[in-house]
């Protein structure tokens, strides 16, 4: 959150979100429904969910599987262990608090 708080406040997206929607997914057993960690607006207007993952169960692999099979239009940007490091680099010394 502090990344995309200093993303927002450089102009580089227009707005974020914390957990703003579940998506439900119209199946009567197991994972049933995906809650994505954030929604991005980006300058353009266009919106993209954002999903922070140090580790993948098979639980979480199976959610964003169905949410990407029901949920077609939406985008959606994993930030994996690797990608998490990668943007630490870049901007653990610009972003106040970075853990």
């Amino acid at each position: 959150s502090r990344y995309l708080e200093w993303l927002m406040i450089n102009g580089e997206i227009k707005a974020w979100n914390f957990e703003p929607k579940r998506f439900d997914f119209p199946i009567k057993r197991g994972n049933n429904s995906y809650l994505p960690d954030f929604l991005v607006t980006n300058n353009d207007g266009s919106k993209t969910w954002h999903e922070i993952k140090g580790y993948f169960s098979a639980g979480s692999r199976t959610k964003m599987k169905r949410f990407l099979h029901f949920y077609p239009d939406e985008k959606l940007i994993i930030i994996d262990k690797d990608a998490y490091q990668s943007i630490a680099k870049q901007v653990k010394n610009l972003v106040h608090g970075w853990e």
